[in-house]
């Protein structure tokens, strides 16, 4: 029983640093995917605000060619409508919708995880706590059964050493009385009178068996 109960101390201390270990680790990992969200938000804002500039620019500059062949007095750069680079297909606006596009994914994916790894150390810290207390409440009734049977087994020595001074007590007594017990030839008053002290002697001899101190 003491093996058990050590054993089971040994699994709750190993619990109990797996799941500080394991808390830890998720502290470090949901501080991290924080500051990925964070990261991922603040990107997606600024290529949104570089996307908005760049439009605006492309699309007044193509106005402005529009405007000059319309008077016939297009420069030779400008002897076609602009359409710069500011297609949604490519050029640097389909370049940074693409950034836009991978940072966004960046996020959802980083949120996505956290809530699994989130869920995997729920999962874990609640069958952790259910083992903990389980062995817990086991390695308490196991203590409390040794506590109860050492109490037993001290009492029960007790019980055994009186015993044993009652049987020494016994035999002496029955030492004592084997010489009146053997007959050597004495006459048969003396017999009878050895007889009666055979008698005494087994009353206090069953009186100390009895618990009863002889005066």
């Amino acid at each position: 029983m003491t093996e058990d109960i050590a054993e089971l101390t040994q699994a709750i201390a190993d619990l109990d640093a797996a799941m500080a270990k394991y808390t830890s680790l998720r502290n470090e990992e949901k501080a991290k995917n924080a500051a990925t969200v964070v990261d991922a938000k603040a990107a997606q804002t600024a290529v949104a605000q570089a996307l908005t500039v760049l439009k605006d620019f492309y699309e007044k500059a193509a106005e402005a060619t529009a405007f000059s062949q319309q008077t016939g007095q297009a420069p030779e750069i400008f002897e076609k409508e602009y359409k710069g680079m500011g297609s949604s297909g490519g050029g640097v606006v389909g370049m940074l919708e693409v950034i836009e596009s991978d940072f966004a994914r960046l996020e959802a994916d980083t949120k996505a995880a956290e809530e699994s790894a989130q869920a995997e150390y729920d999962e874990f810290m609640t069958d952790s706590a259910t083992d903990k207390s389980k062995k817990t409440t086991d390695s308490d009734h196991k203590a409390a059964k040794k506590q109860d049977e050492e109490a037993s087994l001290t009492s029960t020595m007790e019980d055994l050493q009186g015993t044993q001074e009652e049987l020494d007590a016994a035999l002496a007594y029955f030492d004592k009385l084997k010489p009146s017990c053997v007959d050597a030839g004495v006459s048969y008053e003396d017999r009878v009178a050895r007889r009666k002290e055979e008698i005494v002697s087994l009353q206090e001899a069953l009186q100390i068996l009895n618990g009863k101190d002889i005066a």
